[in-house]
This record gives structure tokens, sequence and C-alpha cells, in this order.
């Protein structure tokens, strides 16, 4: 866990340094981290739109806006590191900010997951709904769990699929999906069942970690 950990931070450190010259630029120009939080939902929004788009009017078999949908919402995800990094550099932190950061957050979850659950639903595929329905519950409740645990002055930050991961690995089954269905042999929708079953069993897995590990801090 410790090599996880060193490895999952040298990752953000190295994304602070390629985004730092763009947000320094945003500071100057007047744009607040909440700005960038709003964006940030409003193309999740944009992808999950995409999603059910494709779901009620794209051809069988044509994925291509699952894909182009991933893309939407893998940028607006990057803002949620954009507006943290932001409000720390341009010491604009505030408690509003770090409250409205979480609450969007959650938002933006439910709704890529959503339109996941729908296109699943739509295109005849119910029992892939119902995997991505228990990937949502994890990513839910992962998040809870250490918001009830910080309430407790207990922090919470153990265990695999926080919020990061999640997105990475659901955008990584829509790309994969969307842009490579040509090259396998078998149906490109695979890719986004697959990773929605390894967030489903993991985030659920973490939070009942989390569960344990407060129970022990307590």
């Amino acid at each position: 866990m410790k090599l996880y950990d060193s490895i999952r931070d040298g990752i953000q450190h190295l994304i602070y340094k390629v985004i730092d010259p763009g947000v320094r630029a945003a500071v100057k120009i007047g744009i607040t981290p909440n700005v960038v939080t709003t964006l940030g939902m409003l193309g999740n929004a944009a992808g999950a739109a995409m999603l059910v788009y494709a779901a009620l009017y794209a051809e069988k078999g044509d994925y291509s806006l699952v894909g182009w949908a991933g893309v939407v919402i893998i940028v607006s995800s990057i803002m949620d590191m954009v507006d943290g990094y932001m409000a720390r550099t341009a010491n604009m932190c505030t408690v509003f900010g770090a409250f409205y950061d979480s609450v969007l957050d959650r938002y933006c979850e439910l709704l890529t997951l959503s339109g996941l659950a729908f296109y699943f639903m739509q295109t005849g595929h119910p029992w892939a709904a119902v995997v991505t329905f228990c990937s949502l519950i994890g990513s839910i409740m992962v998040s809870y769990v250490r918001a009830r645990a910080e309430g407790l002055d207990v922090e919470c930050k153990v265990g695999l699929m926080q919020r990061p991961e999640r997105v990475v690995v659901t955008i990584l089954g829509m790309i994969l999906c969307g842009f490579c269905g040509s090259l396998v042999g078998f149906d490109a929708l695979w890719f986004v069942v697959v990773t929605q079953a390894v967030i489903a069993v993991l985030a659920n897995y973490t939070a009942f970690y989390r569960i344990l590990h407060v129970k022990n801090k307590l």
C-alpha cells in the first residue's frame, strides 16, 4: 500500500507541474476555483448527455459516442485537480470552496455512472446496468464513509479506488470501447462492463475497509 501511495503521489505531482502554467494564467484573468469546479461538473453532465443520446439514437454496435463521452468526461474530471491546486497556489482556499468541490464531485460521479446505466438499459444489457449500479453504490459509499469519519475527527483516506482511480478506470473502459472496438474480436462494450465490475468490487471493498478502519480508530 505504501508503494501504491508513493506512485499515486508521484503521478499527482507530475500532473501539477504540467497544469501549473495554465492555472497561473487562469488566476491572472480572474478565474476562481469555484468557477473551475462548476465547469468540471457541466462537462461531466455533457458527457452523460452524450451517453443518453448514444443510447437513444446511435446505430447498434456503434460505440464511437461512448468513446467521445469518455474524452469529454476525462477532460472535465481534470478540473477536479485544477480547482484544488488553484485554490492552494493562489491562496483562495475557503471552507465553502472545499464543501462545494466535494458536493459537485458526487454529482459528477452520479451523472457519469447514471448515464452508463441508462445506456446499458436502453441497449438491451440490463445485467450490465446492475453492475454499473453496484459500481455507483460503492463509489458513493467510499466518499460517504470518509465524510462521516472526518465528522468524527478520524482521518479516513485508506483503501483503493478513491475518486481519481475510479474516474481513470471508468474512462479507460469507455475510450477502449469507443475507439478500439474494430481491433478486438469481441463486443467492445465488454471493456466498459469489466471496468465497472472492477470498480463495483474494489469500491465496495474499500467502503467496508474504511468502516473497519474507523471502528479501530474509535
